[in-house]
């Protein structure tokens, strides 16, 4: 029974993640993914990543954080990081599921994208640290084949689905991971403003060997096979790979100074090197680092709004199975008219990034043979990763308060949620980088713009609210050339009409009423809960309960 006679609340798990989920299953497939043996994967995958054992992972995985090893008993340096057995397995199941290799294996426009990050946004509910290494290796390869040569030599060990944590020779494994390290302490988002060096070895230029020099301050899951990186060659800011293991068998001078001490993310390493005089083989046009690398950060930041959709999703079923079976004053909570307005808000939050996420998903896996849709995919990415990785903390924090004191401990998976949501707002941008690069895509590409008021002149008709809301946003779209100071407000804009004309076409009437209505109508508070109170809040409340 989900509560005895002490009215204490059994753990949701384990329950099936995708089958669950009120709108998961039909968005990716109206986008093209999860059909035929791709929808049997995603219910095998559901149940699993729901099962007791993988929660328990996600918790060990993060109660033990990784350790920094920096010499072996006899004093040699060995910069090595390890790792909680939990990791390994987590690690372990995202590979061989293949979510960082699936679109590889797909052709264009089949879908394979799609199912990829349903998979992505079912594992990153349970535990989203080990995703980054995950991610990184699955957005690497882009990038990469600007330099076909090195291609050609990782490319096979980056889609491989064999999970091989060892510290060897790359040739040598069984698959690879990549990392990145893009940042350092005087630039931060800023990287042209980078300072480590690459001395040309034999001439040097792309595919050719260099020598980097410098710090990075930000370096993502460390004890990758390789790294992507930024440093200054003669001819400017250069894209370099950068292999932990050199073909010798020798260890690369990569140096990890420490493990970032981070607020939450804990599972994952993130730290510091420093390169001294470090083997690296130019990726791509010299002096074109940045637009080398940034088909790497595309990828990634996409995964950065997944992992705040779904994180959204685990905090809102979390509190609907706690409000659905806890009983006070009398009834159930959720029975309560102003619970019912809190659970109800909370899940127009999570319904909508779902779906927008879906959306982009769907985009992006037909860029390569539709023009549209790659200039969805560009803008749409900004605008909903500006917008979910935002909009995930303050649902988390709501969904927490339902469950109260309960959701507070650590035992509950909510605290660990909590400390997540904030980073992917910074991660692959923060706030301001995504709201400018948003601007820039339109003033750059006028096709982008257009695409995106295309989209949502789709669901024109279907609601006066939105329809008005459409109007001003095209007016202040005309006035663009001095809105950036008020990149923000028009970002936040973009992002609300694109989730209500979603939801107005594809989600349930009940909940696409109250959103258009308290989003873009203005019959809302200033916190979640504040919904109309004529909308069908027990209707809306109920979808959040995760039930087959």
């Amino acid at each position: 029974m989900p509560a005895g006679s002490d009215n204490m609340v059994s753990p949701l798990e384990p329950y099936n993640l995708f089958t669950t989920d009120p709108v998961l299953a039909n968005a990716i497939e109206r986008e093209g993914g999860g059909r035929g043996a791709d929808h049997d994967l995603l219910v095998e995958f559901g149940e699993r990543v729901g099962s007791d054992e993988v929660f328990e992972w996600g918790h060990l995985a993060n109660r033990h954080s990784p350790e920094l090893v920096t010499h072996d008993r006899n004093g040699n340096r060995v910069d090595e990081v390890e790792f909680h057995p939990a990791y390994h397995s987590l690690m372990e199941l995202s590979v061989s599921a293949g979510i960082h290799c699936m679109r590889y294996e797909r052709e264009p426009g089949d879908g394979g994208y799609v199912t990829r990050n349903a998979l992505m946004y079912l594992i990153s509910q349970v535990e989203v640290g080990h995703c980054c290494p995950t991610s990184m290796t699955g957005a690497v390869m882009p990038a990469l084949r600007h330099q076909p040569d090195l291609a050609e030599v990782w490319g096979p060990r980056l889609v491989s689905r064999s999970y091989d944590p060892r510290l060897i020779v790359p040739d040598q494994k069984t698959g690879s991971l990549m990392g990145m390290g893009l940042t350092e302490k005087q630039g931060g988002s800023d990287v042209r403003a980078n300072t480590s060096t690459a001395a040309p070895v034999n001439g040097g230029g792309p595919g050719g060997e260099h020598r980097l020099t410098g710090h990075k301050w930000f370096t993502s899951a460390p004890m990758s096979d390789a790294f992507l990186t930024l440093a200054q060659a003669p001819k400017g800011l250069s894209c370099f790979l950068v292999p932990r293991i050199l073909p010798d068998g020798s260890r690369n001078s990569l140096h990890f100074q420490r493990l970032k001490d981070k607020l939450g993310n804990r599972s994952n390493a993130s730290g510091e090197l420093e390169y001294t005089d470090a083997a690296g083989w130019m990726v791509g046009e010299e002096g074109r680092g940045v637009p080398t690398i940034i088909e790497m950060v595309n990828g990634t930041r996409i995964d950065c709004t997944n992992w705040s959709a779904a994180m959204m999703r685990q905090a809102v079923a979390q509190a609907a199975w706690h409000v659905s079976h806890r009983t006070a004053f009398g009834a159930n909570l959720i029975d309560k008219p102003l619970m019912r307005n809190v659970l109800a808000d909370l899940e127009l939050e999570a319904e909508a990034a779902t779906l927008m996420t879906a959306r982009i998903s769907g985009a992006y896996d037909r860029s390569a043979i539709d023009p549209d849709e790659a200039a969805l995919a560009r803008l749409g990415t900004g605008v909903a990763k500006y917008w979910l990785t935002k909009r995930a903390a303050p649902v988390v924090r709501e969904a927490l308060e339902c469950v109260g004191g309960n959701g507070y401990v650590e035992e509950s998976i909510l605290p660990r949620l909590y400390r997540e949501v904030p980073l992917n707002a910074i991660w692959e941008g923060a706030g301001n980088v995504i709201a400018l690069d948003v601007l820039r895509a339109m003033a750059r590409s006028p096709q982008s713009t257009d695409v995106f008021l295309a989209e949502l002149g789709r669901a024109q008709g279907a609601d006066p609210i939105l329809d008005a809301a459409v109007a001003r946003l095209r007016s202040t779209i005309v006035e663009l050339d001095t809105a950036e100071a008020n990149a923000r407000r028009l970002v936040e804009q973009m992002a609300m009409c694109w989730a209500a004309a979603l939801l107005v076409q594809h989600g349930d009437s009940a909940a696409s009423d109250a959103y258009v209505r308290s989003r873009l109508g203005g019959d809302w508070g200033s916190e979640l809960g504040t919904l109309p109170p004529d909308a069908a809040l027990e209707a809306i409340a109920r979808r959040a309960l995760p039930v087959p």
